[in-house]
C-alpha cells in the first residue's frame, strides 16, 4: 500500500472490490466522462481479473485508490495502452465523491508517473479528457503533465462528440512540487 493526500491509499483491486466497481458506474460524473458502462458484480470480478491479467503481460497497470488500511475503493488510477517497445502509456482515472476534493488523484498520478518513468523506464505518458472536464484538467495540470492540444470530436459521450485536451509528461520534465 501506499500512502496519499487525503489519507487514502494507493493498492491493487481485488475481486471483494467489485461491488464498488459495479457501484462506480452509477456515479453520474463517472459514467458521464469514463466509458465504463454498467456492470453487474460479475462482470466488475472478471474486469478485476482481466486487470490482474493484463498486468502479467505488461499491458495495463490499474490501481484502487482506497480508504486506509485496505479499506473500500474510492477511486481508479492505471495505465492502459502500455507500450514498451514504444515507451509510452495513456492514464485512466476517476473518483466517487468520498475521494474527491483531497488532491488524492493528482498524489496518484504522480506517484504512477514517477514509476512508469523510472522504473518501467516509458518515454511519455499522456493523459486524454474531455475539454468540458475541467476536474480531469486540474488532475493533470497538477500532476505536472503539460497541455499540448486539444483534439477535435476525439471521443463520443452520452451527450454527443467532444473535443479533448490532450496533456503529457515525458521523461526529464520537472516533476511538481
Amino acid at each position: 500500500m501506499i500512502g496519499l493526500a487525503g489519507g487514502l491509499e494507493l493498492r491493487p483491486w481485488a475481486a471483494d472490490d467489485a461491488v464498488v466497481l459495479a457501484g462506480s458506474c452509477q456515479d453520474p460524473d463517472v459514467q458521464h466522462w469514463n466509458r465504463p458502462g454498467h456492470l453487474s458484480v460479475d462482470d466488475a470480478r472478471d474486469r478485476i481479473a482481466r486487470w490482474g491479467k493484463r498486468w502479467q503481460t505488461e499491458e495495463a497497470a490499474i490501481w484502487a485508490i482506497a480508504e486506509p488500511q485496505g479499506g473500500s475503493p474510492v477511486g481508479l488510477v492505471g495505465l492502459g495502452d502500455i507500450d514498451l517497445a514504444g515507451g509510452s502509456a495513456e492514464f485512466l482515472y476517476w473518483l466517487l465523491p468520498a475521494g474527491r476534493g483531497h488532491g488524492a488523484m493528482a498524489d496518484a498520478v504522480v506517484r504512477v508517473s514517477r514509476w512508469a518513468l523510472d522504473d518501467l523506464g516509458l518515454h511519455r505518458l499522456r493523459i486524454t479528457h474531455s475539454v468540458a472536464n475541467t476536474a480531469s484538467c486540474r488532475v493533470a495540470t497538477k500532476a505536472g503533465f503539460t497541455l499540448e492540444g486539444k483534439m477535435r470530436s476525439a471521443l463520443l459521450h452520452s451527450d454527443g462528440w467532444h473535443d479533448e485536451h490532450l496533456h503529457a509528461r515525458v521523461q526529464g520534465d520537472a516533476w511538481p512540487q
